[in-house]
């Protein structure tokens, strides 16, 4: 019989974007591939099964409970070799009905970025941290992708072994291919001037996401600086009349979904990010790639990124700090244009090429006698 593996996250979406890479590797291998998240899981082609779960966002929603059980009672039935849990929620409700089972599969947690830190309000990080806690003894492989977590996760022993990898690579093709004549009819598309200087930022509108800033700092700047935010989410309308209110309306575009994001990194002149945390950050890698100056909050994952001469850095959360730092970059080319270069020459250390081989050579500690590190190649 094949050996199985389980994959698991809060949403397909996160599981078509990031793991399929993955996913297909464990099939070459010679595994069976079930996966299950919340959401509609598609026509999933690297799963052989592809279960859906009623997640819920809040973490004491009864739903994710009943997906725990659920969860477990799949894991029982099907004899799973290795589980491969990602995103917070999901990580923690697919690890809590393996507490005390004897025999249970060998469990890997891909931290995508802890949502605790020492900035994050006492309550709300007693939680989150217990929760790791608890999960810590079934979880035998843990990886983190930025300093500050791989410092919290060993400090906290929330794994019995814990391995750093640079993300989960990103295929830099689209990006590469992208075309500065695309992103020219892009902002003609969206009636953004030629010679406006224009800031993007993709992301999903939560409050972590932070687009507010974004806004209230466009307020602070030239008429020739202008924002375009592709992403949708449950602030989209809030910061739409933010951006009324403020008087900068006319010089924000809201496209919603678009799946042309490195067209979108052709069109503009500097990409920025008001994040409130991160692991490592898929938009301001693309960024990167694209040659991009960026401005982006002082957090976890930004740091990691741009903390070395590849882009700036400002206080989270401070409209002020940001406007002022892409006043900057608005004001010296040549400023430009080095971190641009920088941010370029960095941005080979996280594509897929390079990362694959470090993910898959970790998971094969999580199952030596089963997973062969030459098989690494995707």
């Amino acid at each position: 019989m094949k050996p199985k593996v389980l994959y698991t996250a809060s949403t397909y979406s996160h599981l078509w974007n990031f793991h399929r890479p993955y996913l297909a590797w464990f099939r070459r291998q010679g595994w069976e591939v079930h996966t299950a998240a919340g959401g509609d899981p598609g026509d999933l082609p690297e799963a052989d099964q592809a279960v859906k779960l009623p997640f819920a966002k809040r973490m004491t929603a009864p739903s994710n409970f009943r997906c725990a059980a659920l969860l477990g009672a799949r894991m029982r039935r099907e004899g799973y070799e290795l589980v491969v849990a990602n995103t917070a929620l999901a990580s923690f409700f697919t690890r809590l009905p393996l507490l005390g089972w004897k025999d249970r599969p060998r469990v890997v947690n891909l931290v995508h970025g802890y949502l605790f830190d020492a900035d994050t309000p006492l309550p709300k990080r007693q939680v989150l941290l217990s929760a790791e806690r608890l999960t810590a003894p079934c979880t035998d492989l843990l990886l983190t992708m930025n300093q500050s977590d791989l410092a919290l996760a060993r400090h906290y022993s929330l794994g019995r072994q814990v391995l750093p990898v640079p993300g989960v690579g990103v295929p830099f093709g689209p990006v590469d291919a992208a075309s500065k004549e695309e992103g020219f009819r892009l902002r003609a598309d969206w009636d953004i001037p030629q010679d406006a200087f224009l800031l993007v930022y993709p992301a999903e509108f939560s409050r972590r996401k932070s687009q507010e800033t974004l806004i209230r700092a466009l307020a602070r700047l030239p008429e020739r600086v202008w924002l375009l935010l592709p992403g949708q989410g449950d602030l989209w309308g809030s910061c739409q009349d933010l951006a009324q209110s403020l008087g900068v309306a006319g010089r924000v575009r809201f496209p919603g979904q678009m799946p042309n994001i490195p067209v979108c990194l052709q069109a503009a002149d500097c990409a920025v990010s008001a994040s409130r945390s991160e692991g490592l950050p898929f938009n301001v890698m693309e960024a990167m790639r694209a040659g991009l100056p960026i401005a982006a909050s002082d957090v976890k994952g930004h740091r990691d990124l741009l903390g070395d001469g590849c882009g700036v850095l400002y206080p989270y959360g401070d409209p002020a700090a940001l406007a002022a730092a892409v006043g900057l970059l608005l004001e010296d080319p040549d400023y430009r244009r080095k971190l641009g270069r920088a941010a370029r020459a960095a941005s080979e250390a996280y594509g897929l090429d390079q990362v694959f081989p470090q993910v898959t050579g970790a998971l094969c500690q999580a199952a030596p006698e089963l997973l062969a590190p030459a098989g690494a190649a995707h």
